[in-house]
């Protein structure tokens, strides 16, 4: 079992920056791979940003030369650095881990992220 903890959401104007973490505990195993993904309301939940345990990274293109995801192994956490934030990224954000090697899959609660123009 894995318990995701996230912190960071708030309310940011436009143009404005946030930092997401997401600490992992419990049977992470070394090779996993974390994520944020957001919903907004009346909208499907979309990937952001994930990245490997080994550091490989992937983006959606909305996000691209915005958001950075990085990691702390030691730490078991993801941090979605957002910069230059606009309204329509306004949404929940849940941080996610998974593993096809392990076969696990898990998500947090979630945080908001509003943006106001």
């Amino acid at each position: 079992q894995v318990q995701l903890v996230e912190s960071g959401g708030g309310l940011v104007q436009a143009g404005g920056s946030l930092r997401l973490s997401c600490v992992a505990s419990g049977s992470t195993f070394s090779r996993n791979v974390m994520g944020w993904y957001r919903q907004a309301p009346g909208k499907q939940r979309e990937l952001v940003a994930d990245i490997s345990s080994n550091g490989y990274t992937n983006y959606a293109d909305s996000v691209k030369g915005r958001f950075t995801i990085s990691r702390d192994n030691t730490k078991n956490t993801v941090y979605l650095q957002m910069n230059n934030l606009k309204p329509e990224d306004t949404a929940v954000y849940y941080c996610n881990i998974r593993s096809t090697a392990y076969g696990f899959n898990y998500w947090g609660q979630g945080t908001q992220v509003t943006v106001s123009s």
